[in-house]
């Protein structure tokens, strides 16, 4: 077998290259004459930063005076916004355990709830919105305190320091992060979204 020079292995890899560059050029035209950017970048978003049920949301902060771009930043954090149940059983948008699904019917009044209901986008995301306002009251609107009570508990919250609670003095990685990334959604749902969530 004849072996190619250094120089024309490089002129190769060359054209290979020239040839992908040409492949990703006509492929840029053909979306751009096809006017896919828009929908790419529709794409880009709903990978990046989904949204749904923006009516159950802004009908939830409404009713309950809870922000709407929290309650999209817990469930983008909880689940990307896709129904799911976790390795300890909490279910649906807002990840609610049964216990605290239980404890929210009873708070609420309700005597109809069933554990299948957590599937339910509505309901999943009204008992949500019930328990983070819930908290908010509970921590006088200290909104650290209410999303590290989401995540963690509130005994741990408790013992971290309640309605003083800061970021920085949630000693708890998991839940320090969980709660800064809810923060930082917030402001992202807020900014790109705003019109949808009614502001």
């Amino acid at each position: 077998m004849k072996r190619r020079g250094r120089r024309g292995r490089g002129a190769a890899r060359r054209r290979r290259l020239l040839g992908g560059g040409a492949v990703v050029a006509a492929g840029v035209a053909m979306a751009a004459a096809l006017g896919l950017f828009g929908r790419f970048d529709d794409v880009i978003q709903e990978l990046t930063l989904p949204l749904r049920h923006e009516d159950i949301i802004r009908q939830q902060a409404q009713e309950k005076q809870v922000d709407a771009s929290l309650i999209a930043a817990v469930i983008y954090a909880e689940s990307r916004f896709r129904d799911q149940t976790s390795h300890a059983g909490a279910r649906g948008l807002m990840q609610i355990t049964p216990t605290t699904a239980n404890e929210i019917e009873r708070l609420s009044g309700g005597t109809t709830f069933k554990l299948a209901d957590l599937a339910d986008p509505d309901i999943n995301i009204r008992y949500g919105t019930f328990y983070l306002r819930e908290l908010l009251d509970l921590y006088d609107e200290n909104e650290v305190a209410a999303l590290a009570a989401y995540n963690a508990g509130p005994t741990q919250v408790g013992e971290w320091g309640g309605s003083g609670l800061t970021l920085d003095a949630i000693p708890l990685e998991e839940t320090r992060g969980y709660v800064a990334d809810v923060l930082d959604k917030r402001q992202d749902y807020r900014d790109e979204y705003g019109e949808e969530l009614g502001y």
